[in-house]
């Protein structure tokens, strides 16, 4: 059993990553919390079950010795860490833990930007001795819903080839929505806002799915523009894409449309067409139409359990859906995507 720290307490790490460590524990075992505030810190022990584990608490604020994160990293009996902070602090955070030999899963994106994604990747692969390299996973959790799995192997199953495909996310933002009403996602010092933030989840299932049938994205072209003026700098994207094999698709993805909610991705071969959202997955082939219904799972507790499972079978390897050079490729899409934007719809390359 692996010792864990759960390096974050805002919403997404008390809602889904504490639950997920917690549905593990023949794999791990939490020891520590970590936030920048005390109170923070304190406020997530305290969610803990009664009769669940009693984490130790470490934070930046108020500075107490033997409470930072610099002492957490020390402790023997932690072997790994979840780290899932806001989106610019991630990165200084995963090269401390990874410099003090500490296993990272990172909550995606990998980095705020392709040049700092770059150079981390670049610096996990260079600077950290080869014969002690820790796993350093990235957590992006879409690659894990059941939905998400099942409507891959459909698009294997019905063959073909592909002819196109579609991306389409509409939803709203709304002001008292929980994920806006945090600082750093009200206020992003970052490119993109809720796009990047939420819109690379997306683009990860479409790459998901393309990769199902053995096709990678390679250029996009879009307009950008800002349709609720809360939801700084960019709230909306229409694309077009096309893949290494010149496969033709589009991409909208939008967070300020009020009437209008709901995602469809579909994939459309010589064969039939998988159209997947969250909660569903529709199949067209000759034969007919079949629908599936998923209860909604985020897919976090497969992707630390995983993640976990890798730290047990002590190979050096993350899981394939893990590496950060995946979630490099989701980051680069979502940013070309916005740097044609920018410039007037200029067709953008992807450099990988």
């Amino acid at each position: 059993m692996a010792g864990i720290a759960l390096l974050g307490a805002g919403i997404f790490a008390r809602h889904e990553h504490l639950p997920a460590i917690l549905a593990s524990p023949d794999l791990l075992s939490l020891k520590a919390v970590y936030s920048r505030s005390k109170t923070s810190s304190v406020a997530l022990a305290d969610a803990l079950p009664a009769d669940g584990p009693k984490p130790d608490i470490y934070y930046e604020s108020p500075s107490e010795p033997g409470r930072g994160l610099a002492d957490l990293l020390k402790r023997d009996d932690i072997v790994a860490v979840d780290v899932a902070l806001p989106i610019l602090a991630q990165p200084e955070v995963i090269k401390a833990a990874l410099k003090a030999g500490k296993h990272v899963l990172s909550e995606k994106p990998v980095a705020a930007d392709v040049k700092g994604a770059r150079e981390l990747i670049k610096w996990y692969e260079t600077e950290l001795p080869a014969e002690k390299k820790p796993l350093w996973g990235v957590a992006e959790n879409f690659r894990y819903m059941k939905s998400l799995v099942f409507a891959g192997e459909e698009v294997k199953r019905i063959g073909g080839r592909v002819v196109s495909f579609k991306l389409e996310k509409f939803g709203w933002v709304a002001e008292d929505n929980k994920y806006f009403n945090t600082q750093w996602r009200k206020v992003p010092d970052y490119q993109g806002g809720f796009l990047l933030d939420g819109g690379v989840h997306f683009v990860a299932a479409l790459r998901y799915l393309l990769g199902a049938s053995g096709q990678e994205l390679s250029k996009v072209a879009a307009y950008t523009a800002l349709l609720e003026e809360r939801l700084q700098p960019l709230d909306t994207i229409h694309g077009v894409a096309s893949t290494k094999q010149g496969v033709n698709g589009s991409i909208v993805l939008s967070f300020g449309t009020e009437f209008k909610n709901g995602t469809d991705l579909e994939i459309i071969t010589t064969n039939g067409t998988v159209s997947w959202s969250p909660t569903e997955v529709n199949t067209v082939t000759k034969e007919g139409e079949s629908k599936k219904e998923f209860e909604y799972s985020s897919g976090v507790g497969e992707e630390v359990a995983v993640f976990a499972r890798a730290i047990k079978a002590g190979t050096g390897k993350v899981d394939g859906l893990q590496t950060p050079e995946e979630a490099f490729r989701d980051l680069e899409v979502l940013e070309r995507l916005l740097e044609s934007g920018s410039g007037g719809a200029k067709v953008k390359e992807m450099s990988v």
